[in-house]
């Protein structure tokens, strides 16, 4: 009730316009992905409200219901003609295709070929694997260790290493024994679930110092008990630009590689160079990229070869 009250104070003080203020309450009722994701869509359709009271819409009369493609347009002029990249306005778009969802509009965003949004270009044959042993990290606060630890061992985030829960993890079963590990849906980008293997011997003895850290610490995860995650990702932004390893995303560039030669018995063409596959390793290659892309969490195989490179035609 006091939420409530609160949203009626911030619209009747003009705060807050009442197309955004019906947004927002879409957005409380439905709460898909994580917690970063639910901000971030926040925040672009509430821009996207001013910006239509910015072209000369009334955003303080009109309705949910009553958004249709001029408006749409109209955001899409206003976002080209301030030289918005290609990747942020699908992003923009992909908010209001989620609204649009929720209110039972879903023909309301066109597809983006029909708005004559260009196909980023994904596939560079450009290394950007970073190798943890490279850089000193004894000097680093623990947990901060063992953060970088598990996006090096893993292919994580660096979201999903600090966040990482042993116990969660695991699913019940003790180290040894374990098959996988489990990473939980509010850990992730875009909230997807997923579980990633335990295939070496390396990574067992990584997650059994894990959670020794945090039973004698008595901590849940990677976070320190009397920090934030924001607060805690400064700190590990501040260590980690100190030893001059700015980017940690490396690391899962470097795990996906070693991963699919795994999986493959190949070097990625961002190792090998391009080259002419035959039929039997085209198969072994795209199967190797399927399992790849679950892994790693993303829903295209094609994202999965900013790791990897592409062999060419």
């Amino acid at each position: 009730m006091q939420e409530i009250l609160s949203d009626i104070a911030l619209y009747r003080g003009l705060s807050m316009n009442k197309l955004e203020y019906q947004i927002l309450q879409i957005c409380k009722r439905n709460r898909d992905g994580s917690q970063a994701t639910q901000s971030n869509r926040r925040r672009i359709l509430a821009m996207c409200t001013k910006q239509l009271a910015d072209a000369g819409f009334k955003v303080n009369k009109i309705n949910i219901s009553d958004l249709k493609g001029r408006h749409i347009d109209a955001l899409l002029n206003r976002w080209r003609s301030d030289g918005i990249s290609t990747g942020a306005i699908k992003n923009r778009l992909s908010a209001l295709r989620w609204l649009a969802e929720k209110v039972g509009d879903e023909g309301l965003v066109k597809s983006n070929d029909v708005l004559g949004i260009e196909k980023r270009q994904y596939i560079k044959n450009e290394d950007k694997g970073v190798t943890l042993s490279d850089f000193d990290i004894s000097q680093l606060d623990k947990n901060t260790q063992l953060s970088l630890r598990l996006q090096a061992a893993f292919g994580l985030r660096r979201s999903e290493a600090l966040k990482f829960q042993i116990s969660y993890a695991l699913g019940g079963y003790n180290i040894q024994n374990a098959e996988k590990i489990r990473l939980k849906a509010s850990w992730t980008k875009g909230g997807r679930y997923r579980e990633v293997p335990i295939a070496t011997d390396s990574q067992r003895q990584l997650l059994a110092e894990v959670a020794s850290f945090c039973q004698a610490n008595d901590w849940q995860s990677l976070i320190a008990p009397n920090l934030a995650y924001k607060e805690q990702l400064k700190c590990f932004e501040a260590q980690t630009s100190s030893i001059g390893l700015g980017n940690t995303h490396g690391l899962r560039h470097r795990y996906a590689q070693e991963r699919y030669r795994r999986l493959s018995g190949m070097e990625p063409p961002v190792i090998a160079g391009q080259r002419r596959l035959t039929a039997s390793e085209r198969e072994i290659d795209h199967k190797a990229r399927m399992c790849l892309t679950e892994e790693l969490g993303h829903g295209r195989k094609q994202i999965t070869s900013q790791y990897l490179g592409s062999w060419g035609r």
